[in-house]
């Protein structure tokens, strides 16, 4: 058997990792990687030093599920991708969440299943509302720039004086490359 690595997180930076760190230790990981940091946020620089350093036949540890996955998908993805690594996964306070054994693999699997079901069920909605709005004669995306915009001449005259560089022209306009040179061609 591998190390046991776990991971703990807390929402703000008052609030205190004692009581996950404290049951992690008792769990036996040796080792455990923290993040003060919103669960929100794609970028969690604890999760991914930890993640980095498990090696096949590790297990990775966490106090809850909500502590490790912004969303259902998302935590879907990440204990795949361990699982892909052959890397084990236990969520201390949620039952029989432990990758490691047959039913803890079976009701990650059907945690899988709900996932992509919702995921299915927005596409389809998505779908059905994209329809009805064409059936109303509603097309999606921003509207067209016209010509005469005054956004449009401004970025062709500059672009005609040559005083400033492609770069200088956007960041003054706030608009990107592809953009000005859409409008250019206008």
């Amino acid at each position: 058997m591998g190390r046991m690595i776990g991971y703990a997180r807390v929402s703000t930076p008052d609030q205190s990792l004692d009581l996950q760190i404290d049951d992690l230790k008792a769990a036996g990981c040796k080792k455990i990687f923290t993040d003060k940091i919103s669960g929100a946020r794609a970028e969690r620089p604890g999760l991914d030093g930890c993640i980095k350093t498990l090696r096949g036949g590790d297990t990775l540890m966490v106090w809850r599920l909500d502590r490790l996955g912004r969303s259902m998908p998302h935590l879907v993805t990440v204990v795949t991708e361990l699982r892909d690594k052959k890397i084990g996964f236990i969520s201390l306070r949620d039952g029989v969440i432990d990758t490691t054994t047959a039913s803890g693999e079976l009701i990650f699997n059907i945690f899988a299943a709900l996932a992509q079901f919702d995921r299915e069920l927005i596409r389809e909605r998505t779908r059905a509302g994209l329809k009805a709005a064409r059936a109303r004669g509603r097309s999606g995306g921003r509207k067209p720039v016209a010509r005469e915009d005054p956004r449009v001449i401004a970025a062709k005259k500059m672009h005609a004086d040559m005083d400033l560089s492609i770069s200088e022209i956007c960041k003054t306009l706030k608009i990107s490359k592809a953009t000005l040179y859409r409008y250019i061609k206008m």
